[in-house]
């Protein structure tokens, strides 16, 4: 892949050519990973809740003339998916997520008039089921999923070795961990699985988080009230 350097939140620098988003009034992060050479890309939780918002996407996608190869999900969440739907009928995507999260997909509607979020019932798109280990690629961009739940069911976290970053949505942010005490969490679980699948990362790795600032492994490791 052609490397750059583009800045993000906190100083921070990452080699790989990366956008983010923020998106809807819970602040999630969508995370556009592309290649400037193929112009491929994959889209990380678009979290769309008004039409100005997939403007600002979608746009972005147009000006860098870029295809879309991939739709990836962290988790099922409402704040996370709400902006899924136009975006898989936009690029006739289906949507690559652990099957765990479906029960999310069909309950988004009532979780969505309770927090707020306009969306109608999702489980009727067409899904593509990710596990931990599945290696998907987006051109010369290898994307390794891992499968965290403990923060709520189905929770993915996507590895890009070669660019040495993970996306961990809302399973690990900085100097916190995601709640646990909704339907699906498990605290023990979700403890087990970042020491097991990503605080095991080099500590190099640029952590992209699903809300907040962006952070390192190793400072994860040595901060993280949670983790240390």
């Amino acid at each position: 892949m052609r490397k750059c350097f583009v800045s993000l939140q906190n100083g921070l620098s990452c080699k790989f050519m990366i956008k983010q988003f923020t998106f809807n009034h819970f602040g999630v992060n969508c995370y556009v990973v592309y290649d400037e050479t193929t112009k491929q890309c994959a889209i990380i939780d678009p979290a769309m809740e008004a039409s100005y918002e997939d403007a600002q996407l979608f746009q972005f996608i147009e000006r860098k003339e870029l295809t879309p190869t991939l739709l990836l999900l962290t988790h099922a969440h409402v704040d996370h998916i709400c902006g899924l739907r136009q975006t898989s009928a936009k690029y006739h995507l289906p949507v690559t997520m652990h099957n765990d999260g479906k029960k999310l997909l069909r309950q988004a509607e009532a979780y969505g008039a309770m927090m707020g979020f306009d969306v109608t019932r999702m489980d009727d798109l067409d899904t593509v089921h990710a596990d931990e280990g599945t290696l998907l690629h987006a051109g010369p961009i290898d994307i390794e999923c891992r499968f965290v739940p403990g923060h709520c069911e189905g929770s993915l976290c996507f590895v890009i070795p070669s660019e040495e970053a993970v996306a961990t949505g809302d399973a690990l942010f900085q100097g916190s961990i995601g709640r646990t005490d909704l339907p699906g969490g498990n605290y023990q679980a979700l403890i087990s699985n970042l020491k097991e699948k990503i605080l095991t990362l080099p500590d190099n790795y640029l952590v992209l988080p699903g809300h907040g600032e962006h952070s390192t492994i190793g400072d994860e490791k040595k901060y993280n009230p949670f983790l240390t």
